[in-house]
């Protein structure tokens, strides 16, 4: 009996605990999003904020839809040969680029790249007491460090899904005219008869969804990172795995979303 409870107790502590952590990013994301109404804003830090976020992770995210895209094309087609359906390929090579592969590996690609350099980057700039002279020096370090990092994802993602979902297709395309044998003509014609408006659109609002929650995980982590070496790299790897997590929880939901719609 005693037993039994002792588990039932140690189950209902670690439930609180994850409750109350999904509580305190909650309200981190309301102040956040709060500091975008209010004066001032640094556009400095939110210029190299795009930089870091947007156009050294384009190479990074580039590769991975061009090869995801190319394989894509070639399960697809290894998949509907066995129903006399390989002229599927070009559509559902597009379509789950554009709405699901894209945005999801990308917002992925992005986590691991942009999440642990955050959390790393305020995590040290805590433990070196920055963040405490920021406060002395009057100026808000949510303001200054968090707001420019989400914005800056929030916008950079959608653009990187963009480009991850154009060469994506290419991939594809050059898979299927170079390894399958398709007519570059009906290749491109079937992709751009069932590739829809919505496909891309729906796509762009997950990729900017996930890049809110990329940066929140690493400013978040980063903020709260222990002290030491050893608290930097904890917060790093929770950054990463937090990010990922709720990427790919979300993509359930806004997927569950968009097809109710």
């Amino acid at each position: 009996m005693n037993l039994t409870l002792g588990f039932l107790a140690a189950i209902g502590r670690h439930v609180l605990s994850w409750l109350a952590s999904i509580g305190r990013i909650a309200l981190f994301a309301v102040d956040t999003i709060s500091h975008l109404l209010r004066p001032p804003f640094y556009a400095r830090e939110f210029s190299h904020a795009l930089m870091q976020i947007g156009w050294l992770s384009l190479p990074v995210v580039g590769m991975t839809a061009l090869f995801t895209g190319g394989a894509l094309a070639l399960q697809i087609y290894a998949g509907g040969s066995r129903f006399n359906a390989e002229t599927v390929v070009p559509s559902i090579v597009a379509i789950g680029l554009t709405r699901e592969l894209g945005p999801v590996l990308g917002g992925l690609m992005v986590a691991a790249r942009v999440a642990s350099s955050i959390a790393a980057e305020i995590g040290t700039m805590k433990v070196t007491e920055q963040i405490d002279a920021l406060t002395t020096l009057s100026t808000n370090p949510m303001k200054y460090l968090t707001l420019p990092r989400v914005l800056a994802a929030t916008l950079a993602v959608p653009v990187l899904v963009g480009v991850g979902d154009v060469l994506g297709i290419m991939g594809g395309f050059l898979v299927g005219v170079g390894r399958l044998d398709f007519s570059a003509a009906t290749y491109l014609h079937n992709t751009m008869d069932f590739l829809e408006t919505w496909d891309v659109v729906s796509g762009l609002i997950k990729g900017a969804a996930f890049g809110f929650i990329v940066a929140l995980m690493g400013c978040y982590h980063g903020m709260n990172s222990g002290r030491g070496a050893q608290g930097v790299g904890r917060a790093t790897k929770a950054a990463v795995v937090a990010a990922s997590v709720l990427i790919l929880a979300s993509n359930y939901l806004l997927t569950e979303l968009f097809f109710s719609a």
